[in-house]
């Protein structure tokens, strides 16, 4: 207030006093500052644009001195505010009341924020659902404008995971805040939960919706290998690759596409899982329905390959319905090691219906049977006792296989490589490739196999060779090759064998072959017996010199490992009823021992018979 009083002291008039009391009350606002603004740092003031000074605005806020704000931050964020002009009255943020040159600083961009957090705090909360427009993508996600800036993390754009978030910028979308940090002024929100919020009413409400047998509308949001999920509203169905069609379906790609809308058969609905099987082919009715009609057994059909498997071919007769050969229906004479030498996918083949499995929707096909069987015509081109040259194609531990002609093999069995050599293994005789002459000895058409002899292409020594050259009673040399409990092998020349019982080696007891020779000895032996329908011969070292066989060479026509395994048996039950005898038999007569093995018998003992050798 004006002390008039003073002034009129120094002959102030009172119209000259008059309006001083307002222009005083000015100043001193204008220099002590405005009492109804609170001058505080970081506080919201009004201000008085004073000027604009290139690229400062000077504001009047009614403080001790302006402040001046860069022109830059009306331009801010592509705002589309005007620049202020000299006389606005705006808001801005006072940062330091007084700082060391006697300034005050001042901001708009930070009392625009300031405000705009404020109006959205005043308005959300956590849980409330927001909708702004993505402005940009940043580290980790999207930043999102709700009236501030908000973080919405990768994770957190859409239940699944999408390849590239950049399409969801510059779009308008809604989200739920998940999390308010007032001191630090961040927001974090999610457009995932609000989804599944959403979704989980929708689910529950489909749920009780849904039945089996139901035609409902969806649209594809993922594809997998197996198949496709289906979004019906609320939960995901899956569309298996096998229920896309009653065709056969190698990839779900080329039947739906993502985003694609389908109308769906409800195959299955799991409630306590809620899990849900969809199907795009039970909307049509099954092509085997009455499946026997259209192919009956035995008929014929042209199909395409579609599929080609280690064990045969897949063919289609018609979409969804599928038979298989099986590589050995594709040829009567060709070995198919791989069904891809006969068939490639796409081939149109003739087949014939084999076999159908309805309740597991399998029909067996035939290519062979299309084609005329060479086999029919085996036994009348190749009657018993042809004489047929043809490859060794493979050996066996039992035989070899001849190549008659392509695709009818015929078995050469060891047994029947020689009269005389003892064959244990074909290689001994034949080699694999080499171009052999044999003699057909049958034909089994049904089993399509045809047996094959080598020896007999010549005559059998054992009628007339071997019974001349060897007689009972002669001296002859040998080669010992195998010791066994109940006698020895000898070798009298090559491929032939005779057999020298222990009781044939000497005169005394022995208990053991090894006590009188070994393997590779040559010893000198007695022919005791030879017997050609049997192919057998028996040897003995006792009076070599000798040329008498005695009267009494008993027969016991075993063969092969059997004859073996009893002659141990006999030759140990004779030495335990020696023993017997000689510890107190009562001076009774010693009984001449009766031992079988790979021959007759005889006081030399069995006689011997090659392996395989037929008696």
């Amino acid at each position: 207030m004006v002390n008039r009083n003073l002034l009129r002291q120094f002959e102030a008039h009172d119209e000259d006093i008059e309006g001083l009391d307002d222009i005083f009350t000015q100043e001193i606002a204008a220099w002590v500052g405005r009492e109804d603004q609170d001058y505080e740092a970081n506080k919201i003031v009004s201000g008085k644009v004073l000027e604009i000074r290139g690229d400062d605005v000077v504001i009047d806020i009614g403080y001790k001195s302006e402040g001046i704000i860069k022109l830059d931050e009306w331009k801010e964020d592509g705002a589309d505010t005007p620049p202020p002009k000299p006389g606005d009255t705006v808001e801005v943020l006072l940062e330091t009341a007084e700082s060391e040159d006697g300034t005050i600083q001042l901001s708009y961009r930070k009392a625009k924020r300031q405000k705009e957090w404020n109006a959205v705090l005043a308005k959300h909360k956590e849980g409330d659902v927001v909708a702004g427009k993505v402005l940009k993508k940043i580290k980790g996600g999207l930043l999102v404008n709700i009236g501030v800036n908000v973080f919405l993390p990768a994770s957190q754009v859409d239940i699944r995971r999408p390849q590239s978030i950049d399409e969801y910028i510059e779009r308008t979308i809604e989200c739920v805040i998940l999390k308010i940090d007032e001191q630090r002024r961040n927001i974090v929100v999610s457009r995932r939960k609000l989804i599944e919020d959403r979704r989980k009413i929708q689910k529950d409400k489909l749920l009780g919706e849904l039945e089996v047998g139901q035609i409902r509308t969806g649209v594809v949001k993922n594809i997998a290998e197996f198949g496709a999920f289906v979004d019906l509203g609320g939960i995901d169905g899956l569309l298996h690759i096998t229920d896309m069609g009653w065709h056969r379906v190698t990839n779900p790609r080329d039947v739906v596409q993502i985003d694609q809308t389908l109308e769906v058969y409800i195959l299955h609905i799991d409630r306590e899982k809620e899990k849900i099987a969809l199907s795009l082919k039970h909307k049509t009715p099954s092509p085997w329905q009455n499946i026997e009609a259209k192919y009956p057994i035995n008929s014929r059909h042209t199909g395409e390959v579609v599929n080609i498997m280690p064990y045969g071919a897949f063919v289609k007769l018609e979409p969804g319905i599928e038979g298989l050969v099986h590589i050995s229906e594709m040829s009567w004479i060709k070995r198919i090691a791989d069904p891809k030498e006969i068939v490639q996918i796409g081939d149109k083949v003739e087949v014939q219906v084999l076999n159908i499995n309805h309740d597991k929707k399998e029909i067996s096909l035939g290519m062979k049977q299309c084609q005329s069987n060479p086999w029919g015509e085996v036994a009348k081109k190749y009657p018993t006792g042809t004489v047929i040259t043809g490859v060794v194609r493979n050996l066996t531990n039992y035989g070899a296989f001849i190549e008659i002609e392509e695709g009818i093999d015929g078995l050469l069995h060891v047994s029947d490589m020689s009269y005389v050599r003892k064959v244990s293994n074909p290689s001994e005789v034949v080699q694999k490739g080499q171009k052999l002459t044999c003699v057909v000895l049958s034909v089994d058409q049904e089993r399509k196999r045809v047996a094959l002899g080598l020896k007999q292409m010549g005559n059998d020594p054992w009628e007339t060779d071997i019974p001349a050259r060897y007689m009972p009673g002669q001296k002859v040399r040998g080669k010992v090759t195998k010791l066994t409990n109940f006698g020895v092998f000898v070798q009298l020349e090559e491929g032939l064998e005779g057999l020298l019982h222990i009781s044939e080696l000497t005169d005394a007891k022995v208990e053991s072959p090894e006590e009188v020779v070994k393997v590779g000895d040559e010893v000198d032996v007695k022919v005791l017996r030879v017997d050609a329908k049997d192919r057998k011969i028996g040897l003995s070292m006792k009076n070599v010199d000798d040329n008498t066989v005695p009267d009494d060479v008993p027969d016991l026509p075993i063969e092969g490992p059997e004859a073996e395994k009893a002659m141990e048996e006999r030759a140990k039950a004779t030495r335990e009823k020696e023993a017997k005898k000689e510890g107190g038999g009562g001076g009774k007569e010693k009984e001449q021992p009766r031992e079988g093995l790979r021959g007759g018998m005889g006081s030399a003992g069995p006689l011997f018979q090659l392996p395989g050798d037929k008696s």
